[in-house]
C-alpha cells in the first residue's frame, strides 16, 4: 500500500469518525433537550413551588418588619407589642418555608433536574437566607432604618425570581414563551407586595413623606405595566386570567391605589383596616392565578415533550444507519472522486483567477478576444463529475462570450452617441451662423423677435446634443483659451434655458474661470438652472449668485419649488458625488448624471441642499486652480456694455434675451423684469412698440460692429482660430 493511499484512507477515516462524533453529539443534545422538557414538572414541584412559598413568606416578613420599625419610632407601646407578635409569627412561617425549601432542592430528583445556572442561583439564595438571623437582630435592636430592611428582603425575593428565570428556559419555543410571560406576570405580584410593605409602614408611622409618595407611584405604574406585558403573551389562556384581572377584588384595589396617588404626601392616606381589606383579596387572587397558569403550561408541555423524545430517538437510529452506510460507500469511491474533483478545482481556479481577469483587462483595453481560445473545453470522463466538468465548460464559455458582447455593445452605444452628437452639433452650428446672417439683414422688430426664438431653441438643442457627448465620455466642441469672467458664465448658462426671464442673477465677487473649463461649467449651470425652473411654480424665480471662498469660488442656484425629501436629496447627492457608469436604463435623472460627469471632469463639487424657502439649493464649488482674479476694466464683457445702452432693446434678440439677467447682475438689489402672464400662469413676452427706422439701423450697426470686433479680436489673440471659440460665453453659439 502506497503512502499516498494510506494518507487518503486516514483522511477518509478521520472524516467519517468526525461525522460519527458529530452525529453522537447532535443526538445527545437533542435527546437532552427533549428530556429537559420532561423535567418541567419535576422542577416546578421540587424547586419552583418551594421557592414560591419561600418568597411569599419573605414578602410577609418584609411587611411586618416595616410596620414594627415604624411603630418603634412612634412610641405607641400597645401597637408596638401587637406588631411584635405579628412579626414573630411571620418569622416562624419564613423559617418553616426555608426548611421546606432546603429539603426540597437538596433531593435527588431536584438535583437531576437542575441546570448549572439553577444550582448557582439556589446557592446564592441559601447564602442570603443564612444572613437572615443577623438582619433580624438588627431589626430587634433598632439599628437599621425601615428602607434598609425593606431593601434586604427585596434582595432575597429578587434571588428567588432569578431561580424562576433559570427553570423557565427550554428549547421548545412556545413553552419557553409562555413561561417567560408567566414569570413576568408573577413579578407584578412582587411589586404589589412592595406596595404593601411601603403603605403598611406609612400607616404605622402615621405620615406619608414626599419620597414615599413618589416611590409608591413608581411601584404602582411598574406593577400595572408588568402585569399587562405578562398577559400579552398568554393569549390562549384568556379564560384563566381574564376573570381575575377583570374581577372585583383587583378592581377595588386599583381604585384605592389611584386614590392614594391623587392624595399625595401628608398624613397616612388610608387606614390599616381598609388597606388590608382591599389588598389581601387582590394578592390571593393573583397568587392563585400564577398557580393556575403554571399548571396549564405543564399540561401543554408534557405531550409535545414525549413526542419530541420519540422523534429524536427515531432520528438518532436512522442517523446511525446513515453513518455506517457512509463509511462503506466512502471507502470504495472516495479515491476516484477526490482525484476528479481536484482536477475540476484546478480548472475552476485557473478560470477565476487567471483567464477571466485577463479577458476583462483585454476588453477594457479595446483588444479583440477569441472566445474559443480563452474558454477551452474540460474533459473529466463520462460519469457525474465529468458531466459537471462539461457543464462548467459551457458556463465558462458563456461567461467569456457575454463579457465580449457587453464590451462591444458599450462601445457601439458610445460610438452612436458621439456620432449623433457630432452630426447634430454641426447642423446646429450651421443653423446658428445662418440665423446670425438673417438677424443682420432683418429690420422688422416682429421678424427679429421670431428669429430670436428660433435662435434660443437652437442654443438649447446644442446643449442637448452635448449631453450625448458627456454620456459617451467625449468632450464638447466649444472651447476657450483665455479666462472668462464668472458673471459672463452665469449669463451664458441662463441664456441656454427656456425660462431665462424667471432667473435673477445677483452680483457677486469678481473672478474669472480658466478657459478649459468654461464650456463644461456653462453646461453644468444650465442643467441646474433648467432643473430648478422645471420643478418650481411658473410664478416664482430662480436665484443664481456666486462668491469667492477660501477653497475656490461658490455658485448657488436656488429655487422656491416643492423641494425634495431627505432620502431623495441623499440619493441625488450620491449620484453627483460619484456618478456610476451610464446605462441605457439610467434615464430617470439624466440631468443630474450629466452634471455629475461634468463636475467629476474638473474636480468640481456639486451638492443639493434644502432651501430655507422650501425649494432646493444647488451649491457648486469650483476649485481654486480654475479661478483667477478680477479682470481689468478694458477686458469687461462687450455684451454687458452693449446691454447698458438705452437703444431699442428689442431690436436685437440676442441682447434682449440677456437684458433681464444682465440688469440683475448690475443692479443692487437684484431687479427682475416683470412680464404679463396667460390665464394658465405662463409668462408672455410683450410685443414692443415698433421703433423708428433710424433706431433699428443704429442697433443693427452697433451689433454688426460688435460682431466684427469680436472676430478681429479672436484673429489677433490666436494664430489658429478655434471653431466655435468666443471670450464671451453669453454670445457664443
Amino acid at each position: 500500500m502506497s503512502s499516498r493511499t494510506s494518507r487518503l484512507r486516514a483522511k477518509i477515516a478521520f472524516l467519517l469518525a468526525s461525522l460519527a462524533a458529530l452525529w453522537a453529539f447532535a443526538a445527545f443534545v437533542t435527546v437532552r433537550d427533549g428530556l429537559t422538557l420532561l423535567w418541567i414538572r419535576t422542577l416546578d414541584s421540587e424547586v419552583g413551588r418551594p421557592t414560591n412559598a419561600l418568597v411569599q413568606s419573605v414578602q410577609e416578613e418584609r411587611r411586618r418588619s416595616a410596620v414594627y420599625l415604624a411603630l418603634a419610632e412612634s412610641g405607641d407601646a400597645t401597637a408596638k407589642a401587637a406588631a411584635r407578635t405579628a412579626l414573630d409569627t411571620a418569622r416562624q412561617h419564613t423559617d418553616e418555608s426555608v426548611a421546606v425549601f432546603r429539603d426540597s432542592v437538596g433531593g435527588t430528583a431536584s438535583r437531576w433536574a437542575q441546570s448549572d445556572s439553577t444550582a448557582a442561583r439556589l446557592a446564592q439564595l441559601d447564602s442570603q437566607l443564612t444572613a437572615l438571623p443577623a438582619e433580624r437582630s438588627d431589626v430587634d435592636a433598632g439599628r437599621v432604618e425601615r428602607t434598609a430592611v425593606t431593601a434586604f428582603y427585596t434582595g432575597v425575593v429578587a434571588k428567588g425570581y432569578e431561580i424562576f428565570e433559570t427553570i423557565s428556559v427550554f428549547s421548545d419555543r412556545d413553552i419557553n414563551s409562555r413561561l417567560e410571560h408567566l414569570l413576568t406576570l408573577s413579578r407584578g405580584r412582587e411589586l404589589l407586595s412592595q406596595e404593601d410593605a411601603l403603605i403598611s409602614g406609612v400607616i404605622a408611622a402615621g405620615r406619608f413623606s414626599p419620597a414615599e409618595a413618589a416611590e409608591f407611584a413608581r411601584i404602582v405604574g411598574a406593577q400595572r405595566y408588568t402585569r399587562q406585558v405578562g398577559v400579552a403573551g398568554l393569549t390562549g389562556d384568556t379564560a384563566i386570567y381574564q376573570p381575575v384581572l377583570d374581577g372585583q377584588a383587583l378592581g377595588r384595589f386599583q381604585a384605592l391605589e389611584d386614590q392614594i396617588i391623587l392624595q399625595g404626601a401628608g398624613v397616612a392616606p388610608v387606614t390599616a383596616t381598609t388597606w388590608r381589606a382591599t389588598l389581601d383579596p387582590a394578592l390571593t387572587s393573583l397568587a392563585q392565578l400564577d398557580i393556575d397558569l403554571a399548571d396549564a403550561t405543564l399540561d401543554q408541555a408534557t405531550g409535545p415533550a414525549v413526542m419530541i423524545v420519540v422523534r429524536l430517538i427515531l432520528a438518532a437510529g436512522l442517523g446511525l444507519i446513515a453513518v455506517v452506510a457512509s463509511i462503506i460507500l466512502s471507502i470504495t469511491t472516495a479515491r476516484a472522486i477526490v482525484h476528479q474533483l481536484r482536477r475540476l478545482r484546478d480548472a475552476a481556479d485557473d478560470l477565476a483567477t487567471v483567464r477571466l481577469p485577463r479577458v476583462v483587462e483585454r476588453l477594457a483595453a479595446g483588444e479583440e478576444v477569441d472566445v474559443e481560445a480563452e474558454a477551452p473545453p474540460l474533459a473529466f470522463g463520462a460519469d457525474e463529475i465529468g458531466q459537471v466538468g462539461e457543464a462548467f465548460t459551457k458556463a465558462q464559455e458563456t461567461a467569456v462570450r457575454v463579457a465580449v458582447d457587453q464590451a462591444e455593445l458599450r462601445r457601439g452605444v458610445r460610438d452612436v452617441f458621439v456620432s449623433l452628437a457630432r452630426r447634430n452639433q454641426a447642423l446646429i452650428h450651421s443653423q446658428l451662423r445662418l440665423l446670425d446672417d438673417m438677424e443682420c439683414r432683418v429690420t422688422d422688430p416682429t421678424d427679429l423677435e421670431e428669429l430670436f426664438r428660433v435662435d434660443h431653441l437652437a442654443t438649447r438643442m446644442r446643449r442637448n446634443a452635448e449631453n450625448l457627448l458627456v454620456l459617451s465620455g467625449a468632450t464638447a466642441g466649444r472651447g476657450w483659451r483665455r479666462p472668462v469672467p464668472i458673471a459672463d458664465i452665469l449669463r451664458a448658462a441662463c441664456a441656454e434655458v427656456e425660462g431665462y426671464h424667471r432667473v435673477v442673477i445677483q452680483p457677486g465677487d469678481a473672478a474669472e474661470l480658466a478657459g478649459r473649463a468654461v464650456g463644461d461649467v456653462i453646461h453644468l449651470l444650465a442643467e441646474l438652472v433648467e432643473n430648478a425652473l422645471s420643478f418650481s411654480p411658473p410664478d416664482t424665480t430662480v436665484h443664481v449668485k456666486g462668491a469667492r471662498v477660501g477653497t475656490g469660488h461658490v455658485l448657488e442656484v436656488e429655487d422656491r419649488g416643492l423641494g425634495m425629501s431627505e432620502a431623495a436629496l441623499e440619493e441625488a447627492n450620491d449620484l453627483l458625488r460619484d456618478p456610476p457608469e451610464f446605462k441605457l436604463t439610467s434615464t430617470a435623472r439624466l440631468g443630474l448624471f450629466v452634471v455629475g460627469r461634468l463636475a467629476q471632469r474638473h474636480e468640481i463639487e456639486v451638492q443639493l441642499r434644502r432651501s430655507p424657502y422650501g425649494g432646493v439649493t444647488a451649491i457648486v464649488l469650483i476649485p481654486e486652480k480654475l479661478i483667477s482674479g478680477r479682470p481689468p476694466a478694458s477686458e469687461l464683457s462687450l455684451l454687458e456694455a452693449a446691454v447698458a445702452l438705452p437703444a431699442a432693446p428689442e431690436s436685437r434678440p440676442r441682447v434682449a434675451a440677456a437684458t433681464p439677467v444682465a440688469l440683475a447682475v448690475r443692479a443692487e438689489p437684484p431687479v427682475r423684469v416683470v412680464t404679463a402672464r396667460t390665464p394658465s400662469g405662463l409668462p408672455v413676452r410683450p410685443r414692443p412698440n415698433p421703433p423708428s427706422p433710424p433706431q433699428v439701423r443704429d442697433v443693427r450697426d452697433l451689433m454688426s460692429a460688435f460682431q466684427r470686433g469680436t472676430q478681429r479680436g479672436r484673429a489677433e489673440a490666436t494664430e489658429t482660430p478655434v471653431e466655435g471659440e468666443s471670450n464671451d460665453p453669453a454670445t457664443d453659439r
